[in-house]
């Protein structure tokens, strides 16, 4: 009976980072405010195919592979890549088929681990490969002969193999030599390797100017959203517009510090990653947030947004009432907002309108303030 084929994905992601400099080994510096590691843990883990995702770190990385990626697998790698290979390998149990992959290339593709899929139907090793379109010479301190770039190829990761196969490629393969690639160990034992399409996308981040490149690879998707809100106008309250207190005979009744301003602009910030209404945050029915600051919502707000990598572009506030006049406050009501989101202040658009003395804010009863906000989210690489 054929053994149903079961893949595993080992991501290699063991090495110090040192030529990237930085606080953390690069696997685990930030790319668009995510780590590096978790990209490519995120491909794999999402994909039909693999089965299960290995990650071998350095003994001592436990801790941050945690924080990275919560709780996968792990296993301790070794002085070097191919004996990182090898621990790796030790830990797939029952797998038939492995993909080795270098945390250094982040943006895997769902459609580059199809094609690698695909390949090991009919062979035992795959791996993803561009064609070299630069024009190469030979020379150091003078240009030499051209070389031809007709059969050369970049290699990338991840590199996919049937487990017996590189098994026999790590078990054979000299112990004072080192490998460039598993492909090359495989390829050595007699084993011909496919080769398939690879991405840009796969490029390796090896330097710290490599970091700002890869941040320009991550894909934002734009989303903008509308919030609404109005309060009720009465004596003896404060009057607090866009966290500001505004000298007036009256203030904004409500269950919080009833600042209409902030609270359409709270509504506006989470309707972009589809989160409810302030409502559904801080209901008016718990008795903890009568009187509360509204500017905690806004970074309430704010926060979920910066938890999904998402970053605020701009918000524009509109104040609808007759009274008090919005002009004299409008520079500290855009600082405000400004320095609760984070923002600079040309990014914080803060207006006012009346209603021609029409309706509920016309007659003077209540104000009532619509925001719209526009951020930028992640979208996936996949």
């Amino acid at each position: 009976m054929t053994q149903a084929k079961r893949i595993v994905a080992i991501i290699v992601a063991a090495g110090t980072g040192v030529r990237a400099g930085g606080s953390v080994p690069k696997q685990f510096a930030l790319i668009a405010g995510r780590p590096m590691i978790a990209y490519s843990y995120e491909a794999f883990n999402t994909h039909p195919a693999i089965a299960e995702t290995i990650v071998v770190l350095a003994d001592g990385q436990q801790g941050l592979a945690i924080a990275a990626l919560g709780t996968a697998p792990i296993v301790v790698g070794g002085t070097t890549r191919r004996e990182s290979v090898t621990n790796g390998l030790a830990a797939i149990g029952d797998a038939t088929h492995v993909l080795i992959h270098d945390a250094a290339r982040p943006f895997l593709s769902h459609a580059v681990i199809d094609s690698l899929v695909a390949a090991l139907k009919t062979r035992d090793a795959a791996i993803p490969v561009l064609p070299v379109t630069d024009t190469l010479a030979r020379g150091n301190v003078l240009l030499g002969d051209i070389v031809s770039r007709a059969d050369l190829n970049r290699v990338q990761t991840p590199q996919a193999f049937a487990v017996e196969a590189l098994r026999a490629a790590h078990a054979v393969w000299p112990a004072d030599e080192e490998a460039t690639d598993d492909a090359q160990m495989v390829r050595r034992l007699g084993v011909g390797v496919a080769l398939v399409q690879g991405s840009a996308m796969l490029e390796k981040v090896t330097h710290p100017e490599d970091f700002a490149a890869a941040e320009a690879r991550v894909a934002y998707e734009t989303r903008t959203a509308i919030g609404f809100d109005v309060h009720r106008l009465e004596t003896g309250e404060e009057l607090w517009l866009a966290g500001v207190l505004i000298p007036h005979d009256k203030g904004l009744s409500g269950h919080s510090d009833a600042d209409v301003a902030l609270h359409a602009l709270t509504d506006a910030l989470l309707g972009t990653i589809a989160a409810g209404d302030i409502g559904t945050h801080f209901p008016p029915s718990d008795p903890q947030w009568k009187g509360a600051d509204s500017a905690q919502f806004l970074q309430h707000a704010a926060k979920l947004i910066a938890d999904k990598r998402g970053r605020i572009d701009f918000v524009d506030l509109t104040i609808m009432c007759e009274a008090p006049k919005i002009g004299p406050h409008r520079a500290a009501m855009t600082a405000r907002i400004a320095d609760l989101l984070g923002l600079t202040v040309d990014r914080v658009s803060v207006k006012a309108t009346t209603t021609e003395r029409l309706g509920f804010t016309g007659r003077g009863e209540g104000i009532a303030a619509q925001a719209v906000a526009t951020v930028r989210v992640p979208g996936s690489p996949l």
